[in-house]
């Protein structure tokens, strides 16, 4: 029989994140969904990339070993999430056909359809970004929960737009890393007039690269024009696009500065990416939006700074996600 840690001790513990059983943000593992608020998930998919850099899949482990540091309250929200509201770790997407891009998308679908079921928020790390492919085919739409049937808003961040309907396929990948924000509106999944995608930067491969966003719909502010609307006018942009659309954040990591985060998959260096100020401020002014869940992508351990740099900052913008969402049960309740 294992010796009682009391409060004291535990609270010191806690907060070491070498110590113990990694975690999400030191939560108790549940498979059940249905006793959550906010639903924890890693998807250790890489396969919808198709390069070299396909240690994606690496990304949840690596925020389960150090997000015990990131578990805090929320000093602008005056927030405690952990006490507020039933948060819990459900483990990983289970992805036995790996290297089958297109069966781990359908398994990443059924695996969150019992999430939205349940009424859970899921809040995921990934994995590249073609897991949000998976995840909004579950979530959002007819008959999803979360979205009550209706279409859902983006709220994306990027150095890329990953809408390239120019290309078939990513390396043999068809509903992959660089098809997702197509494919998800013209399934009726996501209303590009209500969405934004934020932070685009580095020259595309042609001039028509960025077209399809376009096309589409979407509200695009690249890195470019972010700096020469500044932060306010972004917000309300912001805001004002979404409305009261059911909102999904999904953030690739990749479109914060190489300084910031050196550990991802498709590294922009020609131009400046954010800097963590400015995307805290971005991520804040949805405050008070039906927010239905988000992802945190292409982390890519094997390249990340030796103090785990990237990875801290990762949990650090699913804190903020859940902490969105938890400030909205907290003022609803």
């Amino acid at each position: 029989m294992t010796e009682e840690i009391n409060s004291d001790d535990r609270m010191m513990l806690e907060s070491l994140y070498w110590w113990d059983i990694p975690t999400l943000f030191r939560c108790p593992i549940e498979r059940d969904p249905a006793g959550l608020d906010i639903a924890l998930v890693g998807v250790p998919h890489s396969t919808g990339n198709g390069t070299t850099e396909r240690d994606q899949h690496l990304g949840p482990r690596a925020v389960r070993d150090i997000s015990a540091l990131a578990r805090r309250v929320h000093t602008e929200f005056q927030i405690d999430p952990w006490k507020s509201c039933r948060i819990g770790d459900m483990g990983d997407v289970p992805l036995p056909e790996a290297n089958d891009n297109e069966r781990c998308i359908e398994r990443m679908t059924d695996f969150y359809r019992v999430i939205d079921s349940a009424g859970a928020r899921p809040v995921s790390i990934g994995g590249d970004h073609a897991i949000t492919g998976g995840i909004i085919q579950a979530i959002a739409g007819e008959g999803a929960r979360l979205t009550g049937g209706r279409k859902a808003a983006f709220l994306h961040f990027d150095a890329h737009t990953d809408a390239f309907e120019q290309i078939p396929h990513f390396l043999g990948a068809k509903k992959s890393a660089a098809h997702w924000a197509a494919y998800l509106v013209r399934s009726g999944l996501i209303d590009a007039s209500r969405s934004v995608q934020i932070g685009m930067r580095g020259n595309p491969r042609t001039l028509d690269w960025w077209k399809t966003s376009s096309d589409l719909g979407y509200e695009v502010v690249p890195i470019k024009r972010y700096r020469e609307l500044g932060a306010e006018e972004t917000m309300q942009l912001i805001n004002d696009r979404i409305g009261d659309a059911p909102l999904y954040i999904t953030f690739d990591l990749d479109c914060m500065d190489p300084t910031v985060c050196p550990g991802v998959a498709n590294l922009e260096c020609g131009i400046q990416g954010f800097q963590v100020d400015e995307v805290m401020r971005l991520l804040r002014c949805v405050r008070g939006k039906n927010i239905i869940g988000g992802d945190v992508v292409c982390l890519m351990p094997t390249k990340d700074h030796p103090n785990k740099q990237t990875a801290h900052f990762a949990a650090a913008v699913m804190f903020e996600i859940l902490s969105l969402i938890a400030d909205n049960i907290q003022n609803k309740g």
